[in-house]
């Protein structure tokens, strides 16, 4: 029997409701307000609570997602990490400083250097970690996904490709990208099938130094501005303004680049007989950046916990699936399932993708 996804744009839905969202996301930050006193441990199981609405209200085909995962695995997720990695790299800066102090210069360095290497190391592996757990927790028709590997491999290859972005002043950026995109999406896998990784940067090198040349026209006309109205005695509104320019800049420049990297990622990506696609436009990237923006400033940063809920709509509304697969080879995933929550990424505030 072949699962065929008919319209690419209809193979995937979101049907949630903002008002709803607002409801649970509010006093999920009530009670994690009220529970600071205990490290505002709520928050785990509020977290739980909103993803279990996002995949509810999110259908594939013609069966909606379901979300497994508790707060009490983000919880043992978050204590893990604070005593096996936190605490740690808290005494390595310790010594950091305290070398500093004692006027000790190639043991601060080389304290230094560990510390930046262990945190770029770690952050690979919570990003891969985090992709493991949530595709573990995620069910489609009962059956779930994840990987066998742990992270570690990951967190090395992610932290020897990043250590090339530095001797080319960051001008590798994009393949840096793509390449972490392939490694860590070709380790993962739902149900019996791997996921395949054919992701390129094409056309993405051209929107890059496009932003790069944008970025830098930016900067010059920042720096006009502030010269003006410094030299008219305006120097806290010129600060205001400039800091307000240079976010809208950063966002601008932002939206554009994941345009061409998400339509390229995503493209590459496929599972069984199915390939993705990412629709969403240039345009539809400056509304969403700017609408998250809008909403943060108006509520005077209250709206931040609602960002959750948009980007989780942005993502599988422009989300698409062509092909098919055979619902007789669907089984359920025989990769480990880990015990415990993205406690890496929520140290490092990852986000889902």
């Amino acid at each position: 029997m072949d699962e065929t996804t008919g319209s690419a744009r209809d193979s995937f839905a979101f049907d949630g409701n903002i008002a709803d969202y607002a409801r649970i996301a509010f006093v999920n930050l009530l009670l994690t307000l009220l529970t600071l006193l205990t490290l505002g441990v709520y928050a785990f199981w509020g977290s739980a609570r909103a993803r279990r609405y996002l995949w509810a209200h999110t259908r594939f085909v013609d069966d909606h997602l379901e979300w497994t995962g508790t707060g009490k695995e983000l919880f043992k997720g978050f204590v893990a990490v604070f005593f096996l990695v936190m605490l740690p790299l808290l005494l390595i800066n310790l010594l950091l400083q305290s070398a500093v102090m004692r006027g000790e210069p190639l043991t601060a360095g080389l304290l230094g250097l560990g510390f930046t290497l262990s945190i770029l190391y770690l952050l690979g592996v919570a990003h891969f970690r985090m992709l493991r757990y949530r595709l573990s927790r995620t069910l489609w028709r009962g059956i779930r996904g994840g990987s066998d590997r742990a992270g570690w491999r990951y967190g090395g290859f992610a932290l020897a490709r990043g250590a090339l972005l530095l001797p080319t002043f960051w001008l590798t950026l994009p393949s840096y990208n793509i390449a972490l995109w392939n490694r860590r999406w070709g380790e993962m896998s739902f149900g019996p099938f791997p996921f395949e990784t054919a992701a390129t940067t094409k056309g993405l090198y051209k929107r890059f130094f496009g932003l790069f040349g944008l970025a830098i026209l930016g900067f010059l006309v920042m720096g006009l501005m502030l010269g003006f109205m410094v030299a008219a005695g305006e120097a806290r509104l010129a600060s205001t303004l400039v800091t307000g320019f240079m976010y809208l800049l950063f966002a601008l420049v932002g939206a554009l680049y994941f345009a061409v990297y998400f339509r390229n990622a995503v493209g590459g990506l496929s599972l069984g007989g199915l390939h993705f696609r990412f629709l969403a436009s240039s345009g539809d990237w400056v509304r969403f950046f700017a609408g998250n923006l809008a909403l943060v400033v108006v509520t005077l940063g209250l709206g931040v916990v609602l960002l959750p809920y948009r980007n989780w709509q942005f993502f599988i509304t422009h989300l698409a699936a062509t092909g098919g697969i055979d619902a007789d080879t669907l089984s359920q995933s025989s990769a480990r399932a880990p015990g415990e929550g993205e406690g890496l990424a929520g140290a490092f505030e990852i986000g889902a993708i």
